[in-house]
């Protein structure tokens, strides 16, 4: 007897030890389905940084809401089997259904043209073809919360299990399975920034619902005669099994086709990088004219290499103009070389590149194999092979901690260019801060100047004003001037100085350029600082950015909240 009772316990002791391994591996796929699905409508639709705060927060009121309706299913070992094979289904294929529904609706105004042969004025764009678009971008939202409330699911079912495997109460049945989800969660967000955040991510969605499935096999196995209409189970267990060995095979490349129809121009190359998706298009204009290449930035567009050079000609050169030397120069940002190949004319005898991205860098200097080759040369040729100059310094760094480094080595630069991504997330809303701004004056010298990206003054003027106010509070005279560059529309730009003369002030007897340069004309920088006589009016209400504010994020955010995404457009 007491052998029997001893393998009783043993088997207890097993079964247990299977259920908190299953809830902990359940776990962690459910957190990184959170991160996949704010992943995509972060880095793919181009959608608010605040769409990932909105996943995750729908999801977990779903998880709650799952949490509940749990009580309605009888047998929690059956319901347990059904709900994995669910969930594996629906995670593996969210991504994937949402790109296919999301593209369909870009195209179908096109596709119902071309079929009936309609002028471009009746293109069919409005009415429930406009409904549709608007509405299918909510799609990962609801996947979101489908999600969510199937994962609520999980643990009373596993606690139920649990306890109706022990002769006797459990007392510690909640704490000990919130134990293992706790446990489980933390192990899969280490998984994902360490090994997801690169993947393609309809692959990482595969990967993630392989385990779901295999927690359905095991517990399967394991409680066989516990569970209803078991064959048809395992029946569905294996068919999703050849569902997901497709879509990592497969899966990737047509989720890649599905996003590719966002776009205007053909995708010739898509990389993921631990902070960004990059993705590169091409348009092809015959006459034996280069094609024109451009870059997105989680589906928002960074450059066109039709027009870029109005952009980094006003970016680089009125600050160099307006410096006393150019002999050593920082830019911070600027991980394509664009900025660097237009510095470099001045004949510099150093410059310090800080770009957060090794990835990018790595793209822009020719280094990723898997690129084409065309492709390849021609963003080498685009920036001059800039990257690949011996008198460069190349820091990967995040930009508000590396200064540091600048500061303790004792730097001082003749000129500073910000290259830096728009404010539309709270951790790019510290590089526009005063406290960021005073730690490059300490690195600039005093005849020098600097000269920031800073977004668009006529879709957001409030967000270009406090740019300015933000980096005079900082302690530079400020002047702030602007250009069309077709690719975004009306552009601006931000430069400051420390001692002596305004910016405007140093530019303003500006006869020639001291470089030799196709574009840019000392006329147009002195017309560039002319702005309409209405534009700073009022400016007394917008706010300097703080460390810790959030309020150029919150400008930024309110100008282009209902324009996100429309560069894909």
């Amino acid at each position: 007897m007491e052998t029997s009772l001893r393998q009783s316990s043993g088997v207890r002791w097993l079964d247990d030890a299977l259920l908190l391994g299953i809830m902990a591996v359940l776990a962690g796929c459910g957190l990184i389905y959170e991160y996949l699905l704010s992943h995509y409508a972060g880095r793919i639709l181009g959608a608010l940084e605040a769409a990932i705060y909105t996943m995750i927060g729908l999801m977990i009121v779903s998880m709650g809401v799952g949490a509940f309706a749990a009580r309605k299913i009888r047998c929690a070992f059956t319901g347990f089997a059904v709900l994995e094979l669910a969930v594996a289904l629906c995670g593996s294929l969210a991504i994937l259904v949402t790109a296919a529904v999301i593209g369909f609706g870009h195209v179908l105004p096109q596709t119902i043209a071309d079929t009936f042969n309609l002028p471009p004025d009746l293109m069919p764009d409005g009415g429930m073809i406009a409904t549709f678009q608007q509405l299918s971008r909510y799609l990962p939202y609801f996947w979101g919360v489908l999600l969510g409330i199937m994962i609520g699911m999980e643990i009373p079912l596993i606690a139920r299990v649990r306890q109706s495997l022990s002769e006797a109460h459990l007392i510690h049945n909640a704490g000990t399975i919130y134990g293992a989800d706790y446990i489980g969660a933390g192990a899969g967000a280490a998984i994902w920034v360490l090994a997801m955040l690169t993947l393609d991510i309809q692959l990482a969605a595969a990967l993630t619902a392989s385990f779901n499935l295999l927690a359905g096999f095991l517990f399967m196995f394991r409680f066989w005669g516990q569970i209803r209409h078991v064959r048809l189970l395992l029946a569905g267990h294996i068919a999703a099994c050849a569902i997901l060995f497709t879509l990592a095979l497969y899966g990737p490349s047509w989720e890649q086709g599905f996003n590719n129809l966002l776009y205007r121009d053909k995708v010739v190359f898509h990389q993921p990088t631990r902070f960004q998706q990059l993705t590169f298009t091409e348009r092809l204009r015959g006459n034996h004219l280069k094609p024109v290449n451009a870059l997105y930035i989680n589906g928002r567009l960074q450059f066109s290499s039709d027009d870029e050079h109005i952009y980094h000609s006003f970016l680089v050169h009125p600050v160099l103009s307006a410096s006393a030397r150019q002999s050593k120069v920082l830019i911070i940002g600027g991980g394509d070389g664009l900025a660097l190949r237009d510095v470099l004319h001045w004949q510099p005898d150093s410059v310090t590149l800080m770009d957060l991205d090794e990835e990018m860098v790595r793209i822009f200097r020719g280094q990723n194999e898997a690129m084409p080759v065309a492709l390849r040369q021609r963003l080498t040729s685009l920036n001059e092979d800039a990257l690949n100059d011996p008198r460069l310094e190349l820091i990967t760094d995040d930009a508000f901690n590396g200064v540091d480094t600048l500061l303790m080595r004792g730097d001082k630069f003749d000129a500073i260019i910000v290259d830096l991504p728009d404010p539309s997330h709270p951790d790019l809303n510290k590089l526009y801060s005063d406290y960021f701004y005073r730690k490059l004056a300490n690195l600039l010298s005093a005849d020098g100047a600097i000269g920031i990206q800073s977004t668009s003054p006529y879709h957001a003027r409030k967000a270009f004003i406090s740019i300015g106010k933000t980096l005079k509070a900082a302690g530079f005279m400020v002047d702030q001037y602007h250009h069309n560059v077709p690719s975004f529309g009306e552009w601006g730009w931000t430069m400051g100085t420390l001692a002596g003369q305004g910016p405007r002030q140093r530019l303003t007897p500006l006869a020639t350029m001291a470089i030799d340069e196709d574009w840019l004309t000392p006329g147009l920088i002195r017309g560039a600082f002319e702005f309409p006589a209405s534009f700073y009016r009022q400016s007394e209400d917008i706010r300097v950015n703080t460390l810790g504010s959030n309020q150029l994020y919150l400008y930024h955010r309110e100008a282009w909240g209902q324009a996100q995404g429309s560069n894909l457009f």
